[in-house]
């Protein structure tokens, strides 16, 4: 089922995305994102990640770099544990 997933992100990819100009505010982009949430987190992780990045993905949100997190965690604080 990963596999399948990960395949149908790779297809909108290459034949659905390019019709589009680009417009996503983060890199790596949504699609990314999720393709390398699926395969590191699994399916179920990996979704949820997905959902959570491409809720942000909207003019409210400035934007910019925010890779896959090592674990899943839905709020990320910026503080330094210590």
């Amino acid at each position: 089922m990963r596999t399948f997933l990960v395949s149908c992100i790779s297809l909108y990819q290459k034949f659905i995305s390019p019709l589009y100009h680009p417009c996503c505010r983060y890199y790596p982009t949504c699609s990314n994102y999720a393709r390398e949430a699926i395969t590191r987190h699994g399916i179920c992780k990996g979704l949820i990640l997905s959902l959570l990045r491409i809720l942000k993905c909207n003019p409210l949100f400035s934007g910019g770099i925010d890779p896959v997190p090592d674990k899943l965690t839905i709020f990320r604080s910026n503080k330094a544990d210590g």
